[in-house]
């Protein structure tokens, strides 16, 4: 793999509401409508503005992604994703891969240049968090071999569990 692609990948541990970047996905529900974790974290530093452009949007189906402005964040936009509930099923994977694979299709789409993840589907939803790392490290190396508009995409987590588990994994490609 192109060496260019990892220098184009940074992961960090912190709150995504704090990241100065294009845009941040949040690891939402199907309605859009905010909830726990993330979601409900990106929801209430972006401010009810949020909430109302979400209502508009009439939800968002497992593995698709929408765009809203990002209001109150320092990011300017939210890439909403659902990601699957896992049960172990060979759906999961595929369902997750989808997630990150439309996030960053339209990251692109929208001409942005950087955008961050949080770990999709690894909190209430119950992935485990070395499977979701390989999906989510694996399918932005090949999503950013084929595409050069974005140029940075931050994994941030909120543990240092996490934060090593991802790192760990990329160092090992």
């Amino acid at each position: 793999m192109d060496k260019k692609i990892f220098e184009s990948i940074e992961i960090r541990q912190g709150n995504i509401t704090k990241l100065e970047v294009d845009a941040i996905v949040n690891a939402a529900n199907r309605s859009l409508l905010g909830g726990g974790g993330v979601d409900g974290a990106i929801h209430r530093a972006a401010g009810p503005e949020l909430l109302t452009e979400c209502r508009s949007i009439g939800g968002c189906p497992t593995g698709e992604a929408r765009i809203t402005r990002g209001y109150n964040l320092p990011a300017g936009y939210v890439i909403h994703t659902v990601g699957p509930v896992y049960s172990g099923k060979p759906q999961d994977s595929r369902l997750l891969t989808q997630c990150y694979l439309n996030s960053l299709k339209l990251a692109s789409d929208h001409n942005l240049t950087s955008v961050a993840f949080p770990a999709i589907s690894c909190g209430v939803y119950g992935y485990p968090i070395k499977e979701a790392c390989k999906i989510a490290i694996d399918t932005t190396c090949n999503f950013l071999a084929s595409n050069t508009s974005l140029k940075k995409v931050i994994f941030i987590l909120f543990s240092s569990e996490d934060y090593n588990t991802y790192t760990d994994y990329l160092n090992s490609r």
